[in-house]
């Protein structure tokens, strides 16, 4: 296969998309159920393809690279995607929006994280952050007779632009100050220019600058989250589901695998940058929540605040703070999964539940969905002795060996104002009068939210657990130095 060796995850990403493409087009009623299996199949392909064929090594003239790091982020994002496929799918059928064109639009977005998280030049970087971007615009307006939904599509592809726009802006900068565009070739230059002491130019920074502002939009990263709760909210909840996760990490692994390798040198150039964007994104998501009165809303604000956490971990540099970033957003995407599992549970004669007030009682109804609930929200608010504590330990301790204790502290204080709201939601749920009457949920969602949640304690602590997880993530960041 030569240097398609390097790309057979995506290879595989790709040709299943067409192939089932054209399966549902022929299949009739049962095409939207042919087509999510095969792509739940293509994305199990896909997590494991690097391990299977073990390839590392680059390919396209240094394009595209794959190592332990992406081989890693991809298997995340692989099962993320399978597992909000699979339970979700009683969803679009009750909602009568069960169409194939939604497992391929999924299918397409994977392909574009997969190109984002192996990208070694600014080009491939900008093909795959488009690739996923042009997918996801239309799965967020994938419900057309729903205006909420209508207007999250749209307000997601103005801003989407102007990002991208960001984007363009910070690496024709860079390019025309280093005229490289790939990551060892601009690396190179800028090691030649400290070495002769000319220092880096005021341009070259500026293009930096530009360019992580365009990717933190794509992490809902403040003050670039403004399209987050609105398309959060309007989205069906499937979208909003797989947006909470997969997109957010592949993002995250790009912007990591840009300032590590490219911009190693200067780190006190980009970690500025990155530490405004960790307290913003604090200070906005955890007070953003306060006031939300709806679900998902309240889950947009959530997940902007642990965009910050997982930021505060990269402003760290070196390995410690990758390190922490992967533990933490590992942990995350578990916490997101059986969350939204949960939430898709919530369904009422009425239709799907949207308020947090509307959750009142569910503990009369339904005890074990409670309990789930519970755990998961005690997880993501960090309290000790769920593993969402341990993860945000891995996040902040590489921050404070690395002399930011005050980013460290504004962490904790955001913690402590984000544990109010999820506590809240727990109090609705135990201790409020009884709104409305549950219907039962499908046992497919209910095996999922279980074993979520059954994830969330402290499995960190567990020798036999913790040392092969700890062991392949270290592997993971060390293969980036």
């Amino acid at each position: 296969m030569g240097q398609f060796a390097y790309l057979t995850g995506e290879v595989v990403i790709a040709l299943s998309a067409l192939v089932l493409l054209l399966v549902g087009v022929f299949s009739g009623k049962n095409a939207a159920s042919i087509v999510r299996i095969g792509a739940i199949i293509a994305l199990l392909v896909f997590a494991f393809s690097g391990y299977i064929f073990n390839g590392q090594g680059t390919a396209f003239d240094g394009a595209f690279i794959s190592d332990d790091f992406s081989r890693y982020v991809k298997t995340l994002i692989g099962l993320t995607a399978a597992a909000t496929l699979w339970f979700t799918r009683d969803y679009f059928k009750n909602e009568k929006l069960d169409h194939f064109e939604y497992s391929i639009l999924l299918l397409f977005a994977v392909l574009g994280m997969g190109i984002m998280v192996s990208s070694a030049n600014l080009l491939s970087l900008y093909i795959g952050i488009e690739m996923q971007s042009l997918a996801l615009y239309v799965m967020a307006a994938f419900n057309r007779d729903s205006l909420r939904a209508s207007e999250a599509g749209l307000k997601y592809f103005v801003l989407g632009a102007l990002s991208s726009g960001l984007l363009l802006y910070g690496m024709s900068l860079i390019y025309g100050f280093t005229g490289e565009i790939g990551y060892t070739e601009i690396a190179s230059f800028l090691s030649t220019e400290q070495a002769s002491g000319h220092g880096i130019s005021a341009g070259l920074v500026a293009g930096l600058v530009f360019l992580l502002s365009g990717l933190a939009f794509k992490i809902s990263a403040a003050p670039f989250h403004m399209w987050t709760p609105d398309v959060y909210e309007g989205a069906p909840t499937p979208v909003t589901a797989f947006f909470a996760g997969a997109p957010k990490l592949a993002a995250l692994a790009m912007i990591t695998r840009l300032i590590i390798e490219p911009f190693g040198d200067i780190v006190h150039s980009w970690q500025q940058v990155l530490v405004v964007l960790a307290v913003l994104s604090m200070l906005v998501g955890a007070f953003g929540a306060l006031t939300q009165t709806n679900i998902k809303r309240l889950m947009a604000y959530s997940s902007i605040a642990n965009m910050g956490y997982a930021l505060v971990a990269l402003s760290a540099g070196g390995q410690a703070g990758v390190t922490g970033m992967l533990i933490f957003m590992s942990i995350y995407l578990v916490t997101v999964i059986g969350t939204f599992a949960c939430i898709l549970q919530m369904r009422t004669r009425d239709g799907m539940v949207e308020n947090i007030s509307d959750l009142g009682g569910l503990s009369k109804s339904n005890l074990p969905l409670s309990l789930i609930f519970t755990a998961l929200m005690f997880s993501v608010a960090g309290i000790p002795f769920f593993v969402g504590f341990f993860g945000k330990w891995f996040a902040f301790a590489p921050a404070f060996e690395a002399g930011l204790g005050w980013l460290v502290v504004i962490a904790l204080l955001s913690s402590v104002v984000g544990a109010f709201y999820y506590i809240r939601i727990v109090k609705t749920i135990w201790f409020d009068d009884q709104a409305q009457t549950f219907v039962k949920a499908p046992r497919s969602l209910a095996f999922l939210s279980t074993a979520s949640a059954l994830l969330l304690f402290p499995i960190l602590l567990l020798p036999f657990v913790s040392a092969p997880l700890l062991g392949v993530i270290q592997s993971a960041a060390a293969s980036l130095f």
